[in-house]
């Protein structure tokens, strides 16, 4: 598979556990799935609409990294947003175990404690705090006509191919 296949069918969700120090421990279905990029290695960041962490395959974080190569770096706006959207970026490897670590400061920012979720978006991985992934969902739930949504979002006529 190659990993242009992998980023555009990712959609599975996963639950793991965070050790003391941190690290988590990838389950073997979805190690599996990034065996062909694994050796590229990963960047976490915050989110920028959520409560959790992403976690970008290299190939795809270089995607995004081209894309903000083309703002402004001295225009204000550009900067802020360049400067949010990398704040607490770290690359990381998976260890010889299949782990990765979460480092302190992210694991507060998104309220991560033990049980975690890792959820795919398509192009990259959330880890949530399990409870706070749930919460989420039920929240939109709650504020979101799913059905409406989908029919909006995907519910093109039969000349829509997008």
């Amino acid at each position: 598979m190659a990993p242009s296949e992998f980023v555009q069918n990712f959609f599975e969700t996963y639950q793991c556990k965070a050790d003391a120090k941190g690290r988590v421990l990838i389950p073997s279905a979805l190690l599996k799935k990034l065996a062909p990029i694994i050796d590229k290695g990963f960047v976490m960041k915050r989110s920028v609409f959520s409560k959790c962490l992403e976690l970008f395959p290299m190939e795809e974080w270089e995607r995004t990294m081209q894309k903000l190569n083309k703002l402004n770096r001295f225009n204000r706006r550009h900067m802020d947003f360049i400067r949010r959207y990398t704040a607490g970026v770290r690359v990381l490897e998976l260890d010889a175990n299949g782990r990765f670590l979460i480092p302190k400061d992210l694991m507060v920012h998104a309220g991560i404690t033990k049980d975690i979720t890792l959820s795919g978006t398509i192009s990259v991985i959330e880890i949530w705090d399990t409870a706070l992934y749930e919460a989420a969902i039920k929240e939109n739930a709650n504020d979101i006509d799913f059905a409406d949504l989908a029919e909006d979002i995907m519910g093109g006529g039969p000349d829509d191919e997008s």
